[in-house]
């Protein structure tokens, strides 16, 4: 079944959350049509291959027009001017830069398999209950509430300030007439009724005024206190969920609904600073004593200058961190001299701000770090934001192609740091801009997430512990001395990122039992999840007992086994992985002979082994676990053609292939056989050659085991035996044979 065609069938909470990453940037409509062919191809290697991106940019149009043709004699004429516009937007949108498509599909899949694992898990850890809290939901509909009563609220001031200026005019225009008349004409008796008509006038035009300015005066509260309270905790949920998401969490979304929030707001502002207006032009041609108008505009004005300033700089955020694309999935790790993309957005989408706002990018401005290494950003670092970009038209910039530079220190200075001290170094994009309209000037700033800045590529994994660290203990947004003196995480916490990033990288989290031995492994004991609090020294700078490496270092070495290596067989869920010895011959001791489980080296970076039960003679059961295969014997033979061919020599036995069952009592060929790189019986006939004048050989791993061990000697060897020469014996010799010759 198609990960699309999985993905069609979750709950609707979990439809929801794909609905949010698929917008015109990869329309929904290209991914269902053509949902085989796109993850048949490799996106993710796209992502950094500006070549490969180009020639599938090329295959995906010519996709698309197939489609098209398709559905034209079909006569769907919706479909084809979807089909249409999107073929025009792919073309226009990634012509100049393929990789970005690729970048979009890469995660857009990435998300989807996050996705599937989470809907697989028995229960939400607590991070993610947290974010999808239903205070929260409510909250969010309830400023979505007020910002339209309140636009509302401005509007129909509107009416009422109208009604005060035509009520002046008719009074000014009154007015004027008497005073044209002649002094003997004043004293008639209808100029006196037509005075007591101007007084009881002017007594409504006063109460209109003050009517007026009251109401002005409520909507400038409600806009104070929803900014103060609500709206403010909501950006602030907003950048908690984003730092969420930067981590392997799940996709945050609210952006949209946030930029349509800020932007009422914003108008309604303007609408009553016009309003305020409009009263000082209604004061010049007519004040009285007790005029209400001069005593309480300025303090109005003042108050709405100081909304808008305040709001405007609310706006200004980091829509996407800083994120090198080569390492798509590690955001706010950055390599010196290799180019970083960060892209930010003005939540207040004014049409007079589209092209009219230059955002200068700096690093750690006016910040002092924790060493003496220092940077300067190389690269386009000002750019202008516009509608035009974004797909959904949203007032952003996008920063692609800036590059952090080491600035040279005096002598002795740089490279007297520890990698550790180098990986816990913190570091801070600014961006600094000013918004003029309307008569206002206004300053904005702000600041990426702290980003941790490498020379090699070897120093990754550290800087990115020290990315899930900070991310995972604080929502402070600048906490640049953080690593002075880290706060220990809540072990539960810790489980939950550590299971996204086997969701967000490998495709499949992890399940309740592999997170227990992850305790276990962290803690020396078993605890409780919710009460233990574990230190970073112990998660990635301490050795683990009796190792040479750290915790994360030996969990990053099983991620990118996976990634490279058994990619396919993680994602099947036929990979237990995380299981101690003394819990491996627990779940096999009452298992068929020959009934066998895949897990994780605990003594070797980045090695997987197979461990399989058999039976005495005397009926005692006794266990065998291959020496653990790393990525250069992986590199050499495919983990599945390794189960599928290996065999054991025991002395005075035939060479037999032990393994029969993947645990608990699965057949292994039903579930290895897709994977497996040939089926057995298309081994190749001596006519199908190889290189010119060799005999084309394959590789089967063979094990020896003594009588005096349980353990098998040299489990790796790899014993060549030409696909010609098996297929001769599989004709001529009867299966006991063949086992014999191979012996």
């Amino acid at each position: 079944m198609s990960q699309w065609s999985q993905v069609q069938q979750l709950e609707i909470k979990f439809l929801e959350q794909v609905d949010q990453f698929y917008d015109d940037n990869f329309p929904m409509e290209i991914r269902h049509l053509l949902a085989q062919w796109i993850e048949s191809q490799d996106w993710e290697a796209a992502a950094n291959n500006e070549a490969m991106a180009m020639i599938l940019l090329q295959n995906l149009i010519i996709q698309v027009d197939e489609q098209l043709d398709r559905v034209s004699q079909e006569k769907n004429l919706l479909l084809i001017h979807n089909l249409k516009r999107i073929r025009k937007l792919l073309q226009g949108k990634y012509h100049g830069n393929p990789m970005h498509i690729a970048v979009i599909i890469s995660n857009c899949l990435r998300e989807e398999r996050r996705i599937l694992a989470a809907a697989s898990m028995p229960v939400q850890g607590p991070l993610e209950k947290s974010l999808q809290n239903s205070v929260v939901s409510e909250r969010q509909r309830n400023v979505e509430h007020k910002v339209s009563a309140i636009k509302n609220s401005a509007q129909m001031t509107d009416q009422d300030v109208k009604y005060l200026e035509d009520l002046q005019e008719e009074f000014d225009f009154r007015y004027k007439t008497i005073q044209s008349l002649e002094q003997n004409d004043k004293n008639s008796a209808l100029i006196k009724q037509e005075m007591l008509v101007l007084q009881a006038m002017l007594n409504t035009l006063d109460y209109k005024r003050k009517e007026v300015l009251s109401k002005i005066g409520r909507v400038i509260h409600e806009i104070d206190m929803l900014m103060s309270n609500m709206l403010t905790e909501e950006l602030l949920d907003w950048k908690r969920r984003q730092q969420i998401a930067c981590i392997g969490g799940p996709l945050h979304g609210g952006l949209d609904q946030l930029q349509n929030c800020f932007t009422l707001l914003a108008e309604s502002l303007f609408q009553v600073r016009r309003q305020l207006e409009k009263l000082d032009e209604l004061l010049t041609r007519l004040t009285y004593d007790g005029d209400p108008i001069p005593v309480q505009r300025p303090q109005l004005l003042e108050k709405v200058n100081f909304l808008l300033y305040n709001l405007f700089r609310n706006s200004f955020v980091v829509e996407r961190q800083p994120c090198m694309p080569t390492h798509p999935q590690r955001p706010m790790v950055l390599k010196t001299l290799i180019q970083f993309t960060v892209k930010l957005r003005l939540l207040i989408k004014l049409p007079e701000l589209n092209y009219q706002i230059r955002v200068k990018a700096t690093i750690d401005k006016n910040v002092s770090t924790v060493s003496n290494r220092r940077f300067v950003l190389c690269g386009t670092h000002v750019k202008a934001m516009n509608m035009d970009e974004s797909a959904n038209g949203s007032l952003s910039v996008e920063f692609r192609h800036l590059q952090p530079k080491e600035m040279k220190t005096s002598a002795g200075s740089k490279g007297n740091e520890g990698p550790h001290m180098v990986t816990e170094e913190l570091h801070s994009i600014s961006f600094e801009t000013q918004v003029c309209l309307y008569g206002l000037t206004i300053n904005l700033e702000t600041s990426s997430l702290p980003v941790v800045m490498i020379s090699n590529v070897s120093q990754l994994p550290n800087a990115w512990a020290s990315i899930i660290w900070y991310n995972l203990s604080t929502n402070d947004p600048q906490n640049l001395s953080f690593f002075n003196n880290p706060p220990a995480a809540t072990l539960s916490q810790l489980l939950e990122v550590l299971s996204w990033q086997f969701s967000s990288y490998v495709g499949r989290g992890l399940n309740s039992e592999q997170l227990n031995m992850l305790a276990e492994k962290l803690t020396g004991q078993q605890v409780s999840y919710n009460d233990y609090q574990l230190s970073w020294a112990k998660f990635c700078k301490e050795h683990l007992p009796g190792k040479s490496f750290t915790f994360w270092v030996w969990l990053e070495a099983i991620l990118d086994l996976i990634k490279k290596h058994i990619l396919p067989l993680w994602i099947d869920g036929y990979v237990m992985g995380f299981v101690s010895k003394e819990k491996e011959r627990i779940l096999l001791k009452d298992k068929t002979p020959g009934t066998f489980l895949l897990r994780f080296s605990e003594s070797n970076l980045g090695g997987i082994t197979f461990t399989w039960v058999d039976q005495l003679e005397n009926g005692d059961v006794t266990f065998h676990s291959v020496e653990p295969y790393n990525k250069g014997r992986l590199s050499a033979l495919p983990f599945a053609d390794i189960l599928r061919d290996y065999k054991v020599i025991m002395a005075d036995y035939v060479p037999e292939n032990p393994l029969k069952y993947l645990y608990p009592d699965i057949p292994k060929d039903k579930a290895f056989g897709k994977h497996y790189s040939c089926q057995p019986d298309e081994v190749s006939k001596p006519s199908d050659g190889g290189v010119k004048g060799y005999v084309p050989s394959v590789f089967i791993p063979v094990s020896k085991i003594f009588n005096d061990s349980i353990e098998p000697h040299s489990p790796s060897d790899l014993l060549p035996m030409s696909p010609s020469v098996y297929a001769v014996l599989r004709e001529h010799l009867s299966p006991t044979a063949i086992e014999t010759a191979v012996s």
